[in-house]
């Protein structure tokens, strides 16, 4: 089978939820014997970063403007159009923005699957018309696809109520088990200890609740904690600037976007993982902080209580007092934690990689 991929800002290495999805998942459909082409966003893809293949993948960058209102869709229909040309078997389109290319696939006689990654349209960065635009991409994409992918139940039950869309496959983001790494020369080059900071990570936008979690460390008024925060924005943006001013007050460390050794240090030397969203699809942020059995809290949105943590894991949104309070609570707890078991069971990458070849293999 020809699979080509659209709706990604690109591979490897590509700060996002669903570029790490699809950084785990595409790879791993190449190995049950399809091939794969992976269409990128030119501008979240150095020059001299732009790979013809990564693990099997074939990479083709295409031009997308790098405007946050404009870009997806704009990218989508390049994408489609030069997918026609290759006459995959079939077209898999991530997330609700891309999706508002589904007609425009269909009427080229594409066999589409799409993932449904959650609703974009409750982010709190776009306006009313974005809003809008979105939910019609989720619409399009769910009355429209051959066939729909969602990665959590929460999405299912909304697209079975919204749109009676009933036969959607359920197939979960993954995490793969870590090597808990023994080095600290990274935690030694940005000042912290081990097991003495609270970290989390994330694109500063303001649905991640960075916010409340500097507002709620503030409160915490503890000098033997520090507050490290992993991630930055995809574009400038007065959220972004806040942050920083912020961070900078308080004494907090913001290492921007990182991955591989240094990301894997903090995720093994944390004290506490914290996840503030206002939103998520299925954060895999989230299922890392578990695979490296970290203690974590959470806010109590319905994507995050899917993953059916203890009441104790997590706290009311938006609530910065209560957060403060669980944090100092967690901090003092010293009971083993391990994860193991529903990360094999629910959220093993070769798992979701065979079960999303059934659902291509299902249109052939």
């Amino acid at each position: 089978m020809k699979i080509i991929v659209l709706g990604t800002r690109g591979i490897p290495n590509v700060q996002g939820g669903v570029e790490t999805h699809c950084e785990q998942l595409f790879p791993r459909i190449v190995k049950l014997g399809c091939e794969v082409e992976l269409i990128t966003r030119k501008p979240y893809i150095s020059r001299k970063e732009r790979k013809i293949e990564y693990q099997g993948v074939k990479l083709k960058h295409l031009y997308a403007p790098k405007k946050k209102s404009i870009e997806a869709i704009i990218h989508s229909i390049i994408g489609v159009l030069y997918a026609k040309t290759k006459n995959p078997d079939i077209l898999h389109i991530h997330a609700i923005g891309p999706s508002l290319v589904v007609p425009l696939a269909k009427l080229l006689r594409l066999k589409v699957v799409i993932t449904n990654h959650g609703p974009d349209y409750d982010r709190q960065k776009w306006g009313k018309i974005a809003k809008a635009v979105l939910k019609k991409g989720e619409k399009w994409g769910s009355n429209y696809a051959d066939k729909v992918i969602v990665i959590s139940t929460v999405i299912q039950n909304s697209l079975k109520k919204l749109y009676s869309r009933e036969n959607t496959d359920l197939i979960f983001n993954g995490v793969n088990i870590p090597d808990i790494s023994k080095k600290t020369d990274y935690l030694e080059e940005i000042g912290v200890e081990k097991y003495k900071y609270i970290f989390t990570a994330g694109r500063f936008v303001q649905e991640k609740g960075f916010h409340d979690l500097i507002t709620a460390y503030k409160q915490i008024s503890s000098d033997e904690y520090r507050l490290v925060i992993a991630g930055d924005s995809d574009h400038p943006s007065a959220y972004r600037d806040d942050l920083l001013r912020m961070a900078e007050e308080s004494n907090i460390v913001l290492t921007g976007f990182i991955k591989g050794d240094k990301l894997n240090q903090l995720f093994s030397h944390a004290a506490l993982f914290v996840l503030p969203s206002y939103h998520e699809g299925l954060p895999i942020a989230l299922l890392e902080a578990m695979s490296y059995n970290l203690r974590v809290l959470v806010s109590d949105i319905p994507a995050n209580k899917a993953v059916r943590l203890n009441n104790k894991n997590y706290f009311s949104v938006g609530n910065v007092e209560e957060l403060a309070f669980k944090i100092k609570e967690l901090l003092k707890t010293k009971d083993p934690i391990n994860y193991q078991k529903i990360i094999n069971d629910k959220y093993n990458w070769d798992k979701i990689a065979l079960q999303t070849y059934k659902v291509y293999k299902s249109l052939m």
